[in-house]
């Protein structure tokens, strides 16, 4: 059978990264199917929803706090999102694709295969989403899922933005929160440097009023 795997939210300043596999028969997919970036957001959740019916799919979750963990790096986290989706959606003999999280596609692939503990044959390529139906898939449900994650969080501290570093309302929410709170919220990924930033000015701005 084959497969497909993908990941979405590994740049943000804000919550987790998500991955997603999909294990289906090609025909199985909505024909409509793309990288989730060229899909409108209403459809993306319609599709997540067809895919999940259609296919066998895995979610794993990276949160901030691990991601904050200086004893591992973005590409072994991803690597290990990739692996722990792949491992909850394949059984042995399946062949799959995944979206490459390395500039070495050979070695991202060899990473993700050696913490899978199943006996499959798995290759990774750059842009895989924009080009075989299993990775858009991935691409589709990692996406709604970290899109849900955002809306949570949204409903707990009011609007997060998208949670990127470049986007106005992120950046606002984190300097609003450290001027009430003093500290970081507990989904901000406090080793990013917007982070560093915030606290900066934080800091600055208390020194100019005393």
């Amino acid at each position: 059978m084959r497969f497909g795997a993908d990941e979405a939210g590994k740049g943000p300043v804000l919550g987790s990264m998500f991955a997603a596999a999909v294990r289906a028969p090609v025909d199985a997919l909505p024909e409509d199917v793309a990288d989730s970036k060229d899909v409108r957001p209403e459809r993306r959740v319609e599709l997540a929803g067809e895919i999940r019916a259609a296919a066998t799919v895995g979610v794993a979750e990276i949160p901030a706090s691990r991601i904050d963990d200086p004893a591992t790096d973005m590409n072994t986290l991803t690597v290990a999102a990739h692996a722990a989706a792949i491992g909850d959606a394949v059984t042995d003999g399946d062949a799959g694709l995944c979206d490459a999280g390395d500039t070495d596609e050979a070695r991202f692939a060899r990473r993700v295969g050696e913490r899978v503990e199943r006996d499959i044959d798995l290759r990774a390529e750059h842009r895989a989403d924009e080009r075989d139906a299993h990775v858009g898939a991935a691409s589709i449900v990692a996406k709604v899922e970290r899109d849900a994650h955002v809306e949570a969080l949204s409903e707990a501290h009011g609007n997060v933005g998208s949670g990127y570093p470049s986007d106005p309302t992120t950046r606002e929410f984190l300097r609003e929160f450290v001027a009430e709170h003093g500290e970081l919220p507990d989904c901000a990924r406090r080793s990013w440097s917007t982070c560093d930033d915030v606290l900066a000015k934080a800091e600055q701005s208390a020194l100019d009023e005393f």
